[in-house]
């Protein structure tokens, strides 16, 4: 069981790594890189943390007030009932019966022990992390395992240059927009790329203490949660739509619109675009360029 759910991950990341690769983006091969090389993004800080290769984003109610009731009963249900291993049992019985684990995606597992790590829900993360059990390890009962759990990191590690991860923990302190921002690719690479190609330079994390640019930035990831032209349907989730055990990516019909395809492609599957007609398009085409123009003047205006 363990070797075949490692295969399926590493050929996650090969699918990720061609998918990069075709959109020439400037990576290092994730097979010739060992774990000391990486920074490892999944709690980075007090401040916020994800959840996402935890299933946390897979539930067809998967909205932030739903995933914080979902998080917060688990949480007090893991500390009233658990005191060792041996409870786990029950804890696991209380929790499936008590919630609705209807999936987006059916290949993905939700795992019933994530929770809130922190008094404060900052934090998402693993109640059977022996940091949160005096030492106590308990994965080994998890679904993935101790061995996996430990293990694995996301695509968005070796994907993300480490400059713009650094980026993303510096501006974003809400584990719900962390996470989902963190492990959209397209979306955090695409839209740096872009103001590094008419700023001249590769942003520095530093940049961001400016209050502007910070602010300009938000803005643009908060579309993640906001963005005026997202499909409603619960089985899509940024450019991937799901059916049953079975993944595609989504595609806008340009044609119908008479148009070529958009340079700002990649964004809008990942902000989960669907439009009605060409006037939408071109809206939302124009509220992307705004904000990374008003990021670009106020950017050269600092220099």
């Amino acid at each position: 069981m363990l070797c075949l759910i490692t295969f399926a991950l590493d050929l996650q990341r090969l699918s990720f790594y061609r998918d990069c690769v075709e959109n020439e983006y400037s990576i290092t091969d994730p097979f010739s890189m060992s774990r000391s090389d990486i920074f490892v993004l999944c709690q980075p800080d007090a401040c916020k943390s994800c959840g996402a290769c935890c299933g946390l984003y897979n539930y067809v109610d998967s909205s932030r007030s739903s995933l914080e009731q979902r998080l917060r009963s688990r949480t007090k249900r893991f500390r009233d009932l658990v005191k060792g291993p041996d409870d786990l049992q029950r804890y696991a019985q209380e929790t499936l019966a008590a919630e609705d684990f209807r999936k987006r995606y059916e290949v993905i597992h939700c795992c019933e022990y994530l929770g809130f790590l922190d008094h404060e829900e900052k934090r998402v993360g693993c109640l059977l992390h022996p940091e949160q059990n005096s030492g106590c390890d308990m994965r080994d009962v998890s679904f993935y395992g101790q061995e996996l759990c430990a293990g694995h990191l996301c695509p968005s590690h070796y994907f993300i240059p480490h400059l713009q991860s650094q980026i993303l923990i510096r501006i974003i302190d809400d584990w719900y927009l962390y996470g989902l921002v963190l492990t959209d690719i397209d979306l955090v690479v695409q839209y740096f790329r872009l103001i590094a190609d008419r700023v001249g330079s590769e942003l520095k994390p530093e940049m961001f203490d400016n209050r502007v640019l910070k602010e300009i930035a938000l803005e643009y990831f908060r579309w993640k949660m906001t963005w005026p032209f997202r499909s409603l349907e619960s089985n899509r989730l940024g450019k991937y739509y799901f059916d049953g055990s079975q993944y595609m990516i989504s595609h806008i019909d340009y044609e119908k619109f008479g148009r070529e395809v958009s340079p700002l492609n990649a964004i809008l599957l990942s902000l989960s675009s669907s439009f009605e007609n060409a006037q939408e398009l071109e809206k939302a085409e124009r509220m992307i360029w705004d904000n990374i123009e008003h990021f670009v003047s106020v950017c050269r205006k600092n220099l």
